[in-house]
């Protein structure tokens, strides 16, 4: 079934298809229509889930983190300040080793006080120990829903899916539905080896002496270290039943690519008009889009981009004091390549903060300026500054 549906219910429509257990949330701009579809869905009986009405983003996390550890398929959503009140719970939950979904839709951090994008809020959780992935439009956005849950209920950690404010959370799209049917073979009901459990009871959350608590970390990442992986073959699978295959990574004209646009969200759909629109002239731009960050996907990252010359990054975020957070994180991932020789020149842009809008001009201008410079000069290059 195709339906025209905006960004939030999009995500509605893919824990309902998930089949959630249950459901813990507290509204909060730009996030609020996405629990508003689910209670009434509750409500009206066409989920059949537990929906907790809570007093905090904080509570809404803890009662998720009960839900999962009792053995419930458990789901929530936030943006901006909500996701900073949950910090403390989201290393509770990941160290829990809980397959809790969350949908965040990036929204700017006050103050200013700001509801419009901006990827700061997500990206600040990025050392939590949860999977994220960054939606380009609403069709991924429900569907990346229900690959989170295969992906996080395989690998027993906490999974974030990442919209952007307003520019997908309120807009609306054709999305097609598919059938419950096809989903309940791709995801069966979750079923946990250890749960709280009367009749087989288990501590958790006890204290952990350093013993054993470097070992419990050791443990954690290397779960991490699996999960590309398995995303990537949820993807591939996924692909095969509905004929949308999704990767954690996604090229877009990239093999012959001079200048090759880095980008994550709903950024990579204007960059991928602005390359279409160079490749009509003969110059060579192409795209690498980022649906993974944490982990973040080095060895796939590496493969496609290997002998690349100019690299652009487009970072809608900031680390105050350091760089733009997908800058930092390419450069990380491919320093040292081929002894250094050879390596690509990565250039940092930053733009779009609070909710600024990103034009084809803008981006168009970002290639220009890669094109036109020997080497980069600076960290950050600032785009659509009003000086």
């Amino acid at each position: 079934m195709k339906k025209v549906m905006m960004g939030n219910h999009a995500v509605s429509y893919g824990a309902r298809l998930s089949r959630v257990d249950v459901i813990a949330a507290y509204p909060i701009t730009p996030q609020t229509q996405i629990v508003e579809e689910l209670s009434e869905l509750c409500a009206d009986g066409k989920l059949d889930a537990k929906f907790i009405k809570v007093e905090s983003e904080h509570s809404a996390m803890a009662s998720c983190m009960g839900a999962s550890a009792a053995g419930g398929r458990a789901f929530t959503a936030t943006s901006s300040q909500g996701l900073a009140l949950m910090h403390e719970l989201l290393h509770f939950s990941s160290g829990g080793r809980l397959p809790i979904v969350m949908a965040n839709v990036n929204r700017a951090l006050g103050p200013g006080w700001n509801i419009w994008t901006e990827q700061t809020d997500s990206l600040a959780q990025r050392d939590t120990g949860w999977l994220q992935f960054y939606c380009e439009n609403n069709q991924e956005v429900l569907d990346t829903v229900i690959m989170s849950y295969k992906i996080a209920e395989q690998l027993s950690l906490p999974v974030m899916l990442v919209l952007d404010a307003f520019i997908l959370s309120h807009t609306y799209e054709i999305v097609d539905i598919p059938e419950q049917e096809a989903i309940d073979g791709y995801l069966p009901p979750y079923k946990p080896e250890i749960k709280m459990d009367v009749d087989n009871p288990h501590a958790f959350g006890a204290l952990v002496t350093p013993d054993h608590y470097y070992e419990i970390r050791y443990k954690l990442q290397e779960t991490m270290d699996r999960a590309p992986e398995v995303a990537r073959k949820a993807g591939e699978e996924y692909g095969k039943l509905v004929g949308r295959p999704y990767d954690i990574v996604e090229p877009y004209m990239l093999d012959d690519a001079d200048v090759v646009i880095v980008a994550a969200g709903t950024l990579v759909s204007n960059s991928r008009a602005v390359i279409n629109e160079y490749r009509e002239k003969g110059i060579k731009v192409g795209l690498l889009k980022l649906r993974m960050f944490r982990p973040f996907p080095t060895k796939r990252v590496r493969e496609l981009l290997a002998g690349k010359k100019k690299i652009a990054v487009i970072d809608r975020n900031i680390s105050f004091g350091a760089t733009g957070i997908f800058y930092q994180e390419l450069k990380a991932a491919l320093y040292g390549q081929n002894n250094g020789a050879g390596s690509p020149d990565i250039f940092g842009f930053i733009i779009g903060l609070g909710g600024r809008d990103v034009t084809l001009e803008d981006i168009a201008e970002i290639v220009d300026y890669t094109l036109e410079k020997e080497k980069n000069e600076e960290d950050i290059i600032w785009m659509g500054l009003k000086r």
